[in-house]
């Protein structure tokens, strides 16, 4: 059986990207981390996290570009990680997945715990230099 694929949204607002705390229903619940979820038979990675997105929080983002590849510290999940620019407007959490939310910088991301270690690495080594990106 071949790994999962999964995409991770990283929402860009004016130098900051949203984080959630995971929900009651969701896999490890508490944790702090990007929006994330499972890609659906047939669907492409950027349609997946648009989908995810708006289903968790109730945002449009356009997707941008794919910008780092890991996997789940536990081996079951492909992550292909994503920019997305996220358009004005509130969020609405989905209460089973979203127990919060928080638009950080990357050192205040690394500030929080629980995280996991595959997220805390891309905070601290790919994601300065993509919020300096235009």
């Amino acid at each position: 059986m071949g790994q999962a694929q999964a995409v991770v949204a990283v929402l860009r607002r004016g130098g900051r990207v949203l984080v959630i705390r995971r929900g009651p229903e969701a896999q490890r619940s508490g944790y702090w981390a990007p929006l994330s979820g499972k890609m659906e038979p047939g669907e492409s990675q950027a349609d997946a996290v648009a989908r995810e997105v708006h289903e968790e929080v109730g945002l449009r983002v356009t997707p941008l570009s794919k910008v780092w590849e890991s996997e789940t510290d536990d081996g079951r999940f492909r992550l292909h990680w994503w920019v997305a620019d996220a358009e004005t407007g509130d969020v609405v959490m989905d209460p089973g997945e979203v127990s919060d939310v928080r638009w950080v910088t990357p050192n205040e991301f690394l500030r929080m715990e629980p995280v996991f270690e595959g997220d805390r690495e891309f905070f601290e080594r790919l994601l300065p230099d993509l919020l300096r990106a235009p």
